[in-house]
């Protein structure tokens, strides 16, 4: 087990989410994970269109990322709740590595996404 997967079963092992994410993972193709991972970076893309757009938090545009992003967890990895969603917010802001993802994107993103989610 690496450092991460290990900081993952140290943080979030004993949650339902977890349980539900390795029994679907466990059976996942590499196609299956770039699938996976296509999903994401669309929804990102969406949030990248709203903020670089100067949509508000909880314009219509900023939501429909809001939501896709929930959606692509739902549907590779466990059921996202909204609640659950915030509580992933605060890692984009708060963990370097979440945060770097989407200001590499663009500079105060991961803020806006943070945001956006929050204003749902």
């Amino acid at each position: 087990m690496n450092n991460y997967e290990a900081e993952v079963v140290d943080r979030w092992g004993n949650t339902d989410a977890y349980k539900q994410s390795k029994a679907r993972t466990s059976k996942y193709s590499d196609a299956d994970f770039q699938s996976a991972k296509i999903d994401q970076e669309a929804a990102t893309e969406l949030f990248v269109s709203a903020f670089g757009n100067g949509f508000t938090v909880d314009s219509t545009e900023a939501q429909k990322a809001v939501r896709a992003h929930r959606d692509a967890i739902s549907k590779w990895f466990y059921e996202c709740s909204v609640e659950m969603q915030k509580q992933l917010a605060l890692l984009y802001i708060e963990d370097p590595r979440f945060k770097e993802y989407y200001e590499s994107r663009n500079r105060g993103l991961a803020q806006y996404v943070h945001d956006a989610i929050v204003a749902q």
